[in-house]
């Protein structure tokens, strides 16, 4: 049986990790703490840690290249799923991509780097995976130089890499982040009014996450995918006020309003929040028109973006079931 490990248990990781070891792969998940996030922290199941017997968790740095090396030994795949503070990820990303880079060259397992659109930087028109990564801010240049360089090594023969690239997370297990996650799905359920950035409006792509954890185990099974970068399957562009309405119609609730946060109120918040603060050089996903062309990788291979209305009620369905659910003590 294959052994496939994921670095990072948030919601991607979480999702990647039971999607592996519901297809029958030995799954092994590595983190600083080694434990699966209970209900308050992101995981992708109220219960997660019942959920998931067959998942091995390990405590470990993934910055550390000689451990996390001999943690990889053996290993098919090593699936880069980890997430760091966002006001860190200049100091934080380069560290643990050249770490994952050093334990694929060594282990010879395939690298599965996770990414999102920000290396384009501001585009007019859709995103393909053909536009150059050309973005000036730190953090998309943060996220194209980690492809890069495993891509040079790629095409050196030292590696292994593909990386699949998502555009904001939607469904169940998201619960962190500043956009339909835990700052409006819970007000949608409940009728009240929700506040999103940018224009509310504006046509977005939104990749639901279990879609996500397919497509990243789909292009680890396919040779023919691996050395360039793919967009994972997601549905067609939505703005906010559609996905709330959307939500709102498969909870059976009433159409809530819902706002537009402006560049001002962004930056007046900004002085009080490190996440709001780093949101601002991403501010142009928001407020104009933000649409991600998948059309390469379902040209390809087989798996499809969930049908909208299947992910609302899930999504909906999860929240709910979360709500619900009795708060362990920290």
């Amino acid at each position: 049986m294959s052994l496939h490990i994921v670095i990072g248990y948030g919601p991607a990781g979480a999702a990647t990790a039971r999607h592996l070891a519901e297809r029958g792969c030995t799954v092994r998940v590595i983190t600083r703490s080694g434990r699966p996030a209970g209900p308050g922290a992101g995981s992708a199941e109220p219960e997660a840690a019942n959920a998931e017997p067959e998942i091995e968790h390990i405590a470990l740095d993934a910055t550390a290249r000689g451990e996390l090396t001999a943690a990889v030994r053996g290993a098919t795949a090593l699936y880069a799923c980890a997430g760091t503070p966002y006001q860190h990820w200049a100091r934080d990303f380069p560290p643990l991509a050249a770490a994952l880079c050093a334990a694929a060259e060594e282990s010879g397992a395939l690298l599965v780097l996770l990414s999102n659109l920000y290396g384009y930087g501001p585009v007019d028109g859709e995103l393909t995976e053909e536009l150059p990564l050309a973005a000036t801010g730190t953090k998309g240049r943060v996220r194209a130089e980690v492809w890069q360089r495993a891509r040079e090594l790629h095409e050196a023969g030292r590696i292994r890499a593909v990386e699949v690239r998502a555009s904001d997370f939607f469904g169940p297990g998201v619960t962190d982040g500043g956009h339909l996650a835990a700052r409006v799905v819970p007000r949608v359920l409940r009728g009240k009014p929700v506040t999103v950035l940018g224009d509310p409006d504006a046509p977005h792509s939104w990749t639901y996450l279990p879609d996500l954890a397919r497509a990243l185990a789909e292009v680890a099974g396919n040779e023919d995918a691996w050395g360039r970068a793919w967009h994972a399957p997601t549905a067609p562009a939505r703005s906010a006020r559609e996905m709330v309405g959307g939500l709102a119609e498969q909870a059976g609730v009433d159409t809530v309003p819902v706002r537009g946060m402006s560049g001002g109120t962004l930056r007046l918040l900004g002085l009080f929040s490190p996440l709001l603060r780093e949101l601002r050089e991403v501010s142009y996903q928001f407020d104009r028109p933000f649409v991600l062309d998948s059309g390469a990788y379902t040209d390809r291979f087989t798996v499809r973006a969930t049908p909208a209305a299947e992910q609302f009620a899930q999504t909906a369905d999860w929240w709910r079931e979360r709500l619900a659910a009795p708060r362990r003590p920290t």
